[in-house]
């Protein structure tokens, strides 16, 4: 498969929704897009919905009352399908309108907040899919251009003085507080954008996983522009 995005070593590249979910994580490849090109208004979507909170989940009802040009309705009839194969798959999409997520500026020395570069993690086997249709996308890292922040020594010692408790609960500690799933890129690191209008699936920290979880991080959002994202 050619595209965009075939020159990666973490990205397998697929041409259907069929193999975007069976397509099997292997080796370095944490991370399977589906690459498309949409035709549609989708800012037309965008100009229309309600900013009701930072984040407002939009419903397919906000969807159907909308009234759309036929580029407009070409985009909502793409999302629609898209939350229906999800669906279908068993999964729980949830399509929201964003401003802009909240800032963990707790500590001077590490952040927990999304726009970190960070993986998820599950106790389920169970993947993020995600899809940007208007406004800044998402980078990812491959697994040997960051750094977990826990073992940066001068972060390790400020959380070990944080925790202030038994040495045997320390690494309890850094999990309770999500510590230990964000990540520093190395120098000369080289994200990659996911762009707009692909389908992702990323690999997801838990036990049955064969594969590295995907590094990945929320975009700063444009000025004055708000971001419509598929995400479960």
């Amino acid at each position: 498969m050619t595209g965009k995005f075939s020159e990666s070593n973490q990205i397998e590249v697929v041409s259907s929704f069929y193999e975007l979910i069976n397509t099997a994580f292997q080796s370095t490849k944490n991370t399977i897009c589906w690459e498309r090109n949409l035709a549609g208004d989708f800012e037309e979507i965008v100009s229309q919905l309600q900013l009701k909170e930072n984040i407002t989940e939009v419903l397919i009802e906000d969807l159907l009352v909308l009234k759309l040009s036929e580029k407009g309705n070409m985009a909502r009839e793409i999302i629609l399908n898209d939350l229906q194969l999800l669906t279908d798959f068993g999964a729980l999409p949830s399509l929201n309108l964003l401003k802009n997520y909240d800032r963990d500026n707790e500590f001077d020395f590490i952040s927990t907040d999304v726009y970190s570069y960070h993986v998820d993690r599950s106790p389920v086997g169970t993947d993020t899919f995600l899809c940007t249709y208007h406004g800044a996308a998402s980078d990812i890292l491959p697994n040997d251009q960051v750094t977990q922040k826990i073992l940066i020594p001068e972060i390790r010692e400020k959380l070990r003085a944080l925790h202030d408790g038994p040495e045997i609960e320390f690494e309890g500690f850094l999990k309770e507080y999500f510590f230990d799933l964000h990540y520093q890129p190395k120098p000369n690191a080289k994200p990659v954008n996911l762009g707009l209008g692909h389908l992702w699936r990323l690999a997801v920290d838990h036990p049955t996983q064969k594969v590295l979880p995907c590094v990945h991080r929320a975009p700063r959002e444009n000025d004055g522009e708000y971001r419509l994202l598929l995400i479960c």
